[in-house]
């Protein structure tokens, strides 16, 4: 393995690891702030995939596809938070997971009755097809490159929402005394309404930039949930900085572990046993790094005050 290998590969993890801080991102924030376990967030993941796909094949404008792709999920995270998610912030988290999950079903069969069983193509945008010289030596990926940009951006952003602006006063407000800041003036149902609407946008987001690189079909965000559920624990239940390293460590660790496992263990394995224990422990690390945190810090990495 030489040092250009390695760059490339860590590349790649920060990358991974900023699309997992998009949806683990909204669903830190709605079980954070809302107390409310939506596993149905990855299935909005998927269908912004979808959205994006179609949209971009027909069009063939990647930012309109995007545009459209969270705009339709917004929409749809708004009928869905009117219609079952408000009956479910005050009932128990096993409520919630049941009835969840039962959104889960629903999505999947829907996505297969319109789109179909098969996987769907998502094409990379053409202005964004081809490589980039990094440090003179190292051609990589422009869409990549991209997406490790809207990761950084959007990360900022909601730094500064959740933290320095009014509205994100309100919110904090709101997760951290519901009853006092319904005294003192606050609509918290509207505020929890925006905070669910952010969320799935954000998982869209996440699901139309990563349709390119990935395999845009049924049951897609069921996998990349649970990444995201141990990026909010490691991060700690609410904590948009939390989320952020939490997402940065997970990805690096799962993408050098797939990457460097196999070769360093064929030194002292047969090839066919290295490359397949390989796969097997890098698919584990993150559990190990998740009870490592735990063991030292029960609430995660930067727990969410109030």
């Amino acid at each position: 393995m030489d040092v250009i290998f390695i760059f490339e590969q860590l590349l790649n993890g920060v990358g991974y690891g900023l699309m997992l801080f998009l949806l683990a991102a909204g669903l830190t924030l709605v079980f954070g702030i809302m107390d409310t376990l939506n596993l149905a967030h990855g299935a909005l993941y998927m269908v912004g995939a979808y959205l994006a796909a179609r949209v971009h094949d027909a069009s063939g404008s990647f930012l309109l596809a995007i545009v459209v792709a969270v705009a339709a999920v917004k929409i749809l995270a708004l009928l869905l938070e009117l219609l079952v998610m408000r009956k479910l912030y005050r009932r128990d988290h096993l409520t919630q997971v049941l009835a969840t999950i039962g959104l889960i079903m629903i999505a999947d069969d829907a996505v297969r009755a319109i789109w179909g069983p098969s996987p769907v193509m998502a094409p990379t945008p053409a202005w964004l097809s081809g490589p980039v010289t990094l440090l003179g030596v190292l051609p990589y990926p422009a869409y990549r490159l991209m997406l490790i940009a809207a990761g950084v951006l959007v990360a900022l952003g909601l730094y500064l929402l959740v933290n320095h602006t009014r509205l994100g006063m309100v919110v904090r407000a709101g997760a951290s005394n519901r009853r006092m800041a319904e005294f003192m003036g606050v609509r918290v149902d509207r505020v929890f309404s925006f905070v669910f609407l952010l969320g799935a946008g954000l998982a869209a987001l996440a699901g139309a930039l990563m349709g390119p690189i990935t395999a845009v079909q049924i049951g897609m965000g069921d996998a990349i949930l649970i990444p995201a559920l141990v990026v909010i624990v490691i991060g700690g239940i609410g904590s948009i900085r939390g989320a952020f390293v939490a997402a940065l460590l997970v990805g690096l660790i799962d993408t050098a572990g797939r990457a460097f496992l196999p070769p360093l263990l064929r030194v002292v394995l047969p090839p066919s046993v290295a490359a397949d224990l390989g796969p097997g422990l890098a698919s584990i690390a993150m559990y190990v790094l998740m009870a490592t945190v735990l063991a030292i810090r029960p609430s995660g990495l930067f727990p969410a005050r109030g």
